[in-house]
């Protein structure tokens, strides 16, 4: 089964083939098919992601899946939440787009570490929210949420991984997550802790 991922993030792309591996699904990038981005103009991750599953499914005339995911911190009433891909706001243009990327997420650190500042409560957690649809107007969508919770530390540590990894440290591990291997991360993270309960609605309400 073609399933359609509703984003253009290549390293989003990796971590969600290799946790959907033992599963009989072709994850496609939805750039391969030449659709755009969706606009995610709402307040809640759940909205976001349905809205992204939506427009992929009706540009591809199948089924697709969105992952809405981003870092709540809770010392900034769970900033920055739904815009966490572009906390900084606009950066200027790079040479393509995963130094644009790279550049995004550099300028969302220094600002995350900006407003936490002489703030003693660096708690936080990741959370990603997975929606399926088997068409655009699917009556049923599968959802499926993941929480990671972890620390925000004062300066980066780590090379792996992207967003905000460096910055959030995972008190069990006794480290970032941009200090730990792929198949670790993809073993605890939020995006795994949700999508091993999409696994199970794809297998029992799509027969997959």
């Amino acid at each position: 089964m073609r399933l359609v991922l509703a984003s253009n993030n290549a390293r989003k792309l990796s971590e969600l083939q290799a946790l959907l591996a033992d599963l009989p699904v072709e994850l496609v990038a939805q750039s391969r098919l030449g659709i755009a981005e969706a606009d995610e103009p709402h307040a809640t991750f759940i909205e976001n992601a349905l809205a992204k599953a939506r427009h992929a499914a009706a540009a591809a005339d199948g089924a697709a899946i969105a992952d809405d995911s981003g870092l709540c911190v809770d010392a900034l009433d769970g900033a920055p939440g739904v815009i966490s891909a572009h906390y900084a706001g606009a950066v200027a243009a790079q040479p393509d787009r995963e130094a644009q990327r790279r550049a995004q997420d550099t300028a969302n650190n220094a600002r995350l570490l900006q407003a936490l500042h002489g703030v003693a409560d660096r708690r936080a957690h990741f959370i990603s929210t997975l929606v399926a649809v088997r068409r655009a107007q699917d009556p049923e969508p599968l959802v499926a949420v993941g929480r990671w919770p972890g620390e925000i530390l004062v300066a980066p540590r780590g090379g792996q991984g992207f967003g905000y990894d460096p910055l959030v440290f995972i008190p069990g591990l006794g480290c970032t997550v941009a200090e730990l291997d792929a198949a670790t991360k993809n073993a605890h993270s939020h995006r795994a802790r949700a999508m091993a309960q999409m696994k199970a609605l794809l297998r029992e309400v799509w027969r997959l």
